[in-house]
């Protein structure tokens, strides 16, 4: 692997890297490849039963909505296709290059669009600003639709295609719903996307843009998620709601095994996720254990999620030991208020299994890390993207982690998402007269007043 100071990429360099030219067909990938992942078999993560892929599509029949399923595949006949040689001769980088792991059969549904394969940075400052000797800041922001999201939606569509579906719908505070919205008009699926009021503009507006039939809920996320759910049941949609549908979390696994790939097969020994339904960090998680079971790594991460306090019933259940009580959401980082998370039983066991450990965050802790992040980094995050670098010096307080451990924060949402948060965390405007003297007198009563 080649790396300087500061960039981590393989030995070959991928197009996104070096800015190569790439033909491109708009529409569906042509070439067709049957029987992609070998799935074995869907298990409920409350009683335990079994399924087939032919006998339910989302949750438990026995334990209804609250049933989430995980999906397991028969490991030993993808060990002899995921190898690290065979990734390293594949030359399409984005999450398509995890096929074998992904539980589709239609590898000509896969889309044009660039999911995944976000770069990965070592930045010095930001580790000196926090004492610590290494830190890695994986951007996936720089997703289609600014997100990380487009993960689980990527996946989603390919899925709702393959089982005829021509509309998609779900829930969502904001990422998720554009994210679905773009992917899903990338390959003509129609979608419904129901949002609660207090969404970003932002985001809204990508969904508009993206042709999305947008319908505000007046209410909570949670209300809207039902509300979705209720929808896809009465008029038979596709349910891209990633907290329930289990397809979509396979998406979200690529982000770990990208990090065990483009770190040359060393994880880091702390990966930090912000919290919202779960979801994401138990993604994350399975990404990282599967390359482990698989023999292409030698260590696990230690997992951390990151709520924000005023939206942190899972934080709340693992401290507590009891089960999860929902609550009414009140946080500046609207990609996780979330009052009743649907993932949480694999958030918690993610957490649990990896002996990794929960923090939560102020507000005004996360817009700080807006700022540290652009200053530091040069990355520009959302609010939600962000908080796990609130937690940092908490972690270290505690004594959780070291300063010597290599330690990996997933920024999942740009900055440009929520840009009202944003202004909050920004510095003083300087405004002068259009001429040399003013500015240089404004500079200068400004270094005073940092003197004094």
């Amino acid at each position: 692997m080649a790396r300087d100071s500061r960039l981590f990429i393989l030995e070959k360099e991928s197009p996104m890297h070096r800015g190569a030219p790439r033909r491109l067909k708009i529409g569906l990938f042509s070439r067709e490849r049957k029987d992609l992942a070998k799935v074995e078999k869907l298990v409920c993560v409350i009683c335990g039963r079994e399924y087939q892929q032919e006998d339910t599509e989302y949750t438990c029949l026995s334990c209804g909505r609250e049933g989430i399923l995980d999906i397991r595949y028969d490991y030993e006949a993808v060990k002899k296709t995921v190898t690290r040689d065979r990734l390293r001769s594949k030359s399409d980088y984005s999450i398509w290059r995890y096929g074998d792991l992904l539980p589709l059969s239609r590898f000509d549904l896969r889309f044009y669009l660039q999911v995944g394969w976000t770069p990965i940075y070592q930045v010095e400052r930001l580790g000196r600003y926090y004492g610590l000797k290494s830190i890695l800041i994986k951007d996936d922001g720089r997703n289609p639709t600014a997100s990380f999201k487009d993960r689980a939606s990527a996946v989603g569509a390919v899925r709702a295609l393959e089982k005829g579906s021509r509309t998609i719908a779900c829930a969502s505070t904001g990422n998720a719903a554009s994210s679905l919205a773009g992917l899903s008009a990338s390959v003509g699926l129609e979608s419904f996307i129901f949002v609660p009021q207090k969404a970003p503009q932002a985001k809204i507006a990508q969904l508009l843009i993206f042709g999305a039939t947008v319908i505000l809920v007046n209410g909570t996320y949670d209300q809207a998620y039902d509300l979705s759910m209720d929808a896809c049941e009465e008029w038979g949609w596709y349910s891209g709601n990633a907290a329930t549908n289990p397809y979509l979390i396979e998406g979200k696994k690529t982000v770990g095994l990208e990090i065990c790939e483009q770190l040359d097969w060393e994880p880091p020994d702390v990966a930090i996720f912000s919290v919202g339904d779960g979801c994401t960090i138990a993604g994350a998680w399975k990404g990282f254990k599967e390359f482990y079971e698989l023999g292409l790594t030698r260590k696990l991460p230690r997992m951390v999620g990151v709520q924000a306090e005023g939206a942190s019933p899972v934080y709340r259940s693992f401290v507590t030991g009891e089960k999860l009580e929902t609550i009414i959401p009140d946080t500046i980082a609207d990609s996780i208020a979330v009052g009743k998370p649907r993932n949480y039983i694999k958030a918690l066991n993610s957490i649990r299994e990896s002996r990794g450990t929960m923090v939560t965050v102020s507000d005004e802790e996360i817009i700080n890390s807006i700022k540290v992040l652009g200053e530091k980094a040069g990355v520009f995050g959302e609010p939600a993207g962000v908080a796990g670098l609130a937690a940092i010096p908490k972690l270290l307080e505690e004594g959780f982690m070291d300063r010597g451990e290599v330690i990996c924060h997933v920024v999942t949402g740009n900055g440009l998402k929520d840009i009202q948060s944003a202004m909050k965390a920004k510095g003083t405007l300087i405004s002068v007269e259009p001429h040399i003297e003013d500015v240089r007198e404004k500079l200068h009563q400004r270094t005073s007043q940092e003197g004094d």
